[in-house]
């Protein structure tokens, strides 16, 4: 039997009541100690936030290049570490999961991932610092009223990572795992569906962790994507698949020529909402779906939709890997579905809503919770 929930439609007046219902669950539940691998990418990040829209941005720089260059001042920057696996790692260790990044970098980027998640007690004896630092400038803009994230990066030693850099002591990790999540599938341009693939499988084959995977946005590997659905999505070693709305979309349009005509009937997050109960009748993993205004949960049997906090968002890079990370703990906790996607929610709203871009430790998230009730 079919069952749908859809808290969204109520608006922000619900919120009040899912925050209640998640501190009670939490409450009610002890944190476990639990497991997590990631993989694969670290990047050192580098935010250019400009405070107008893109076409304003678009004409300051067309106007510093007419006098054949100069400065752009007043324009906030920060730099931080960055990565799926990394930004990923990080919130998970924050709520206080144990977490074994395994990554291929430069000795630079382990002295920034020693100094970001060291004070997590992460173990980084998998990280390899014989390769390159991947490095991204995300200009960070307004687009129609909206945030948006135009990110320009140099890869480092992602392009080739694949399964020959793992060694006998990451497959031992993999087996005793209580999650193995690969992520930024689009930066592992050579052997990303290999890596996937052989990771998955060789968990389902000799582990116990729930596998959790989330491609990034695919459109720079659109001749790989039938590849990646035929062998991975379609391969039943994911169990939870995380997307967002572009996402969705992409992966939906390959398993249903119908999507693509959609596009024109639906509104954005209608058809987002569609693509995911596609994925969910098609694949066999449990698809978690977040956006800017909403969360959701889709398998063949259930639908759970909760909206998403409403705060100043003072940045959008990185809040996905949030909402992973606390879609994750979630999921360890055991928590309902509704009271999961809060919780996710809280996490990601948390982080775009700080000046410093800190993730919460569990009692900071408790304390954020019961502001959001007020």
């Amino acid at each position: 039997m079919f069952m749908l929930v859809n808290l969204f439609e109520e608006g922000e007046n619900v919120i009040p009541w899912l925050v209640t219902d998640l501190l009670q669950c939490l409450k009610r539940t002890k944190p476990p100690r639990f497991n997590v691998v990631v993989m694969p990418d670290l990047f050192i990040d580098r935010l250019v936030t400009y405070p107008s829209e893109v076409e304003q941005f678009s004409q300051a720089i067309a106007e510093v290049a007419s006098r054949l260059g100069g400065d752009i001042y007043g324009v906030k920057q920060i730099e931080l570490r960055g990565g799926n696996a990394a930004n990923t790692a990080g919130a998970l260790g924050a709520l206080g999961a144990k977490v074994y990044p395994i990554i291929k970098t430069s000795p630079l980027g382990l002295h920034i991932l020693k100094f970001y998640l060291e004070p997590f007690d992460a173990d980084l004896s998998h990280v390899k610092a014989d390769g390159e630092v991947a490095l991204t400038t995300a200009f960070e803009l307004t687009y129609r009223g909206e945030k948006v994230n135009i990110m320009i990066g140099d890869s480092g030693s992602l392009p080739n990572f694949g399964p020959k850099d793992l060694t006998e002591a990451d497959f031992q990790l993999l087996r005793k795992a209580d999650y193995v999540c690969v992520l930024h599938w689009t930066a592992l341009t050579r052997w990303g569906t290999e890596l996937a693939d052989s990771v998955f499988r060789y968990v389902k084959e000799k582990g116990k962790a729930k596998t959790y995977f989330d491609t990034s946005d695919p459109s720079a590997k659109k001749d790989d994507i039938p590849k990646l659905v035929k062998k991975v999505l379609l391969g039943k070693i994911v169990d939870i698949f995380g997307v967002n709305e572009n996402e969705a979309f992409t992966y939906a349009s390959q398993l249903n020529p119908k999507v693509k005509g959609l596009r024109k009937k639906l509104e954005h997050h209608d058809l987002a909402k569609e693509c995911a109960r596609i994925l969910a009748k098609r694949i066999s993993a449990r698809i978690d779906l977040h956006t800017s205004t909403f969360a959701g949960s889709f398998t063949k049997e259930n639908e759970v939709i909760v909206p998403a906090f409403n705060v100043p968002a003072l940045r959008s890079t990185g809040a996905g890997d949030a909402w992973n990370a606390g879609n994750i703990f979630g999921d360890a906790l055991g928590l309902p579905d509704s009271c999961r996607l809060t919780l996710a929610n809280a996490v990601a709203a948390y982080y775009v809503s700080s000046p410093t871009a800190e993730h919460p430790t569990l009692p900071r998230l408790i304390e954020f919770c019961f502001k959001q009730k007020q």
